[in-house]
């Protein structure tokens, strides 16, 4: 389970909803552009964001906003992100792979407790390698629907699931104002009027969407 709530995991929830055929992710750009190249081009988009930016030359950026059905319908994104889909690349060999925002949690969830699966491992995307306040206010909203309707025992296994109920917890009643207060959520918010992209990330369990992995590195609707 990959978590980038700001914003990666939200925009391929969306673009899946809205059509898209799949979402094919990268670490590397210049393998991005080895592969989109590849697709016919009325068939394909280049999304890419570094620091928050879109990249120059890309069709789009990590805007949930923009993946819209007139845009995205019928369409493989290509995608590289500063944090989600390098941390989605990297777990690219687990057994099965979903990306959850906070708009899809509900679903992810559902999907979770119908594989009963043993073990659940949750990986917050932070930013560049570091901790994020989002990511882990997900895994915690994440992990308390998991307690709170399986029918099966719940074991919280490390200290940071357990620190990210507790966030979880405390910050429920206003997910909008723990995105702003997050450290990303102040950079984006330093780059432009991004108040419609919180909205849309903070929206919780509106999506009956499940991005999973169907081969390394393509996310398609589940």
């Amino acid at each position: 389970m990959v978590i980038d709530v700001l914003r990666a995991t939200t925009t391929i929830s969306w673009a899946l909803k809205n059509g898209a055929d799949s979402i094919q992710v990268f670490a590397d750009l210049d393998l991005l552009k080895e592969s989109a190249i590849k697709w016919q081009t009325e068939k394909r988009l280049m999304l890419g964001e570094r620091g928050g930016k879109k990249i120059e030359g890309f069709d789009l950026g990590n805007s949930p906003l923009s993946v819209t059905k007139k845009v995205v319908d019928g369409k493989r994104l290509f995608m590289s992100t500063t944090n989600g889909t390098k941390s989605l690349r990297k777990v690219q060999n687990a057994k099965h792979l979903f990306a959850m925002g906070l708009p899809n949690r509900k679903a992810v969830a559902e999907k979770i407790i119908s594989l009963k699966s043993e073990n659940v491992l949750i990986l917050g995307s932070g930013w560049e390698g570091s901790y994020s306040l989002e990511d882990s206010l997900a895994a915690g909203a994440l992990a308390s629907y998991l307690k709170e309707n399986c029918d099966f025992e719940v074991n919280i296994l490390n200290d940071e699931l357990q620190a990210a109920l507790a966030l979880w917890d405390f910050w429920k009643n206003d997910i909008l104002k723990c995105l702003k207060t997050a450290t990303h959520g102040k950079r984006l918010t330093s780059l432009g009027d991004y108040e419609d992209d919180f909205k849309c990330c903070s929206e919780l369990d509106c999506l009956d969407i499940v991005p999973a992995q169907v081969e390394r590195g393509v996310i398609r609707a589940s």
